[in-house]
């Protein structure tokens, strides 16, 4: 698309002018609130056993109007942007209680743009994206007799946002992001091992579109089928542990992000509350969250209140310095906001949520920090976890892992699961490496039936103790 992509959100009878008339009418009894306009253009491509299974296309516009008095949000939407519609959505607002003291103030006001105006979905026909999953798969096939099975998925998604407040504040955003992913089945014998491998970020199609970045998603996903195929059964006990740099981060997310947003502190739900400038993790480990890193996926200008995104450190050194806050929870427990109040659409209300959360390398040699463990297993990759909030104990299943033996790497094993709690673990973390990465771009986060976009990272760690839930010895 060319020009400006706010025409999108004023394409009938509402205009800019009218809709801040509209929120300073609705929104200026009440301490806080927003008028969040969004237009949004989804598409998703499934590609399996060599032809097109799924192809769908998806546009929506709508408003969500929220009003704050005190600790009670008021909030009503629909998928109609209008007047009529805004005003019929106010009704909702009377429940609440006029302010009781000073309005809050306005978000800082930014000029940063992260993203252009162009529409990735619209920029690469759709015949031209049937042939780049023809492509991986025919590819993927190739590459080695024992590939049984081929599944590609690609998807884009294009969303306009602008954020409108009682008091004149109006600030806009363009969030493109883009998404591939490519399992492949191996077998040998009588035995199926399954690999998978996705990236993606705030970017347009071009990278997805080129050889070396979709052949590289190939052979990471036969790669890891292939050593499956191989692996036994793990064994089970606590033991050392190390995990591996980038997308194991993602264990970090779900074992110490979630317990340091704003609303379960504020409530005192979380493992974390009250603990703010107390010794929480190891030292050396420092955890920052920051969604102004160029074409991340957890990445925005500014956030679903207008706040600019920034970067937060939360843990320094193994001291908790702060928590990820949103307009609401910071004003409640007396803090700034963090940029981190995000939703899913304008059909949702903002929570603290994070963006690309990671924590920073250290001094060590990934290679040495094997050497250390006589006996444990080295965890490469992650698949699915969970985590209990408020006492951060969590189980998170290994889509590729290793003995270690010795102080080397030995045979793969298949069936481990991790289970332990963040505070504990962040304290026995006893080896940090300097080989920090952010992941691949395929994260997504859910809290409350909201699902986001997230990025995570971390370097190689060692922790002295875990257990492993596995069927060998």
């Amino acid at each position: 698309m060319s020009g400006d992509p706010r025409a999108l959100l004023y394409r009938g009878e509402l205009d800019p002018d009218e809709a801040q008339r509209l929120a300073a009418r609705h929104l200026a009894a009440h301490d806080d609130g927003e008028l969040y306009l969004q237009y949004r253009v989804s598409e998703a491509f499934g590609f399996d056993d060599g032809r097109l299974k799924t192809a769908d296309y998806h546009t929506d516009s709508g408003f969500g109007l929220r009003g704050v008095t005190g600790e009670t949000t008021a909030f009503a939407h629909a998928n109609e942007i209008s007047a009529a519609a805004i005003d019929r959505a106010a009704q909702t607002l009377k429940l609440l209680d006029p302010a009781r003291g000073g309005h809050s103030p306005p978000p800082p006001r930014t000029n940063r743009a992260m993203y252009g105006a162009d529409d990735p979905l619209a920029l690469i026909p759709f015949a031209s994206k049937v042939e780049l999953c023809q492509a991986i798969d025919s590819a993927a096939r190739g590459r080695d007799p024992r590939v049984a099975q081929v599944s590609v998925s690609l998807g884009g998604s294009w969303s306009v946002v602008e954020v409108i407040r009682s008091d004149g504040f109006v600030a806009t955003d363009v969030r493109p992001l883009v998404r591939l992913n490519v399992s492949i089945v191996a077998r040998q014998g009588d035995r199926r091992e399954t690999g998978n491998y996705g990236l993606g970020g705030r970017y347009l199609y071009d990278r997805l579109f080129e050889p070396a970045t979709w052949n590289e998603a190939i052979d990471k996903a036969l790669a890891q089928a292939l050593v499956n195929l191989e692996s036994v059964a793990a064994p089970a006990g606590e033991m050392p542990v190390v995990l591996g740099p980038g997308w194991c981060g993602v264990l970090l997310h779900e074992a110490v992000g979630h317990g340091l947003e704003g609303d379960f502190n504020r409530k005192g739900t979380s493992a974390f509350s009250g603990r703010i400038g107390t010794r929480v993790a190891a030292p050396g480990v420092t955890v920052i969250d920051e969604g102004s890193i160029e074409d991340r996926r957890g990445s925005l200008s500014i956030d679903d209140e207008g706040t600019p995104t920034g970067r937060n450190v939360l843990i320094e050194d193994g001291i908790l310095k702060g928590y990820l806050q949103d307009r609401l929870n910071a004003r409640l427990m007396g803090m700034q906001p963090t940029g981190n109040g995000r939703r899913e659409s304008f059909a949702h209300v903002p929570m603290p949520r994070m963006t690309n959360t990671f924590m920073l390398g250290g001094a060590d040699d990934p290679a040495e920090l094997i050497t250390r463990v006589k006996d444990g297993i080295y965890a490469k990759s992650f698949g699915g976890g969970q985590v209990d909030i408020t006492s951060g104990k969590f189980v998170f299943s290994c889509t590729e892992a290793y003995r270690i033996l010795g102080g080397k790497i030995g045979a793969p094993i298949k069936g481990a699961t991790l289970i332990g709690d963040g505070p504990s673990v962040m304290r026995r973390v006893t080896g940090i490496g300097n080989d920090m990465a952010l992941d691949q771009g395929v994260g997504v986060c859910g809290k409350a039936g909201q699902s986001l976009p997230v990025g995570v990272g971390q370097p190689s760690l060692l922790i002295d103790g875990l257990t492993v839930g596995g069927t060998g010895g």
